[in-house]
């Protein structure tokens, strides 16, 4: 049995329009650049064909990638959990132990992640380490460079 992919809506969203433009939009557009380099006659040296055959090919692989992702998406409700503990959705603020640096991160599916948006993985090993704890609970994170304890300072369930 395949693995459900956890998301919220947004991120359901965000994959279907991918899905659409490559669709709607790549795949129209290669199609006519086969046609336009077909044109110019002898496809054995006709690097233009080579090159927009080979293009066709990753918008078909990325286009199955995307309906796989979308098959098996699990749509997580944001707005029907508490911020009693650390689940899916949760945005958490963390404060370092020793530093007193404090970060704020929101736990999403792997899909969504982005570091810079302050989005991690619920399976990444700092998301892994937050689920399921309160307020006031210090957990022990251990990176690649050193092993930090936070404290959670305060959850919070943003309804998209």
């Amino acid at each position: 049995m395949t693995q459900k992919i956890p998301m919220t809506q947004t991120g359901y969203d965000k994959l279907k329009q991918e899905l659409d433009r490559i669709v709607k939009v790549e795949r129209g557009k290669n199609i006519r650049d086969i046609e336009e380099a077909r044109a110019h006659g002898d496809l054995s040296e006709n690097a233009e064909y080579h090159a927009a055959k080979e293009r066709q090919g990753h918008l078909d692989a990325k286009k199955r990638e995307l309906e796989q992702k979308l098959a098996h998406a699990q749509i997580i409700d944001v707005s029907k959990l508490t911020n009693e503990k650390v689940v899916f959705g949760a945005t958490v603020t963390l404060a370092d132990t020793e530093s007193g640096s404090v970060k704020k991160y929101t736990l999403v599916g792997q899909e969504e992640a982005d570091l810079k948006l302050g989005k991690i993985s619920i399976q990444s090993p700092v998301g892994k380490a937050l689920v399921s704890h309160k307020v006031g609970d210090v957990v022990t994170i251990k990176t690649p460079v050193k092993t930090v304890e936070y404290e959670i300072q305060e959850i919070e369930i943003a309804i998209e």
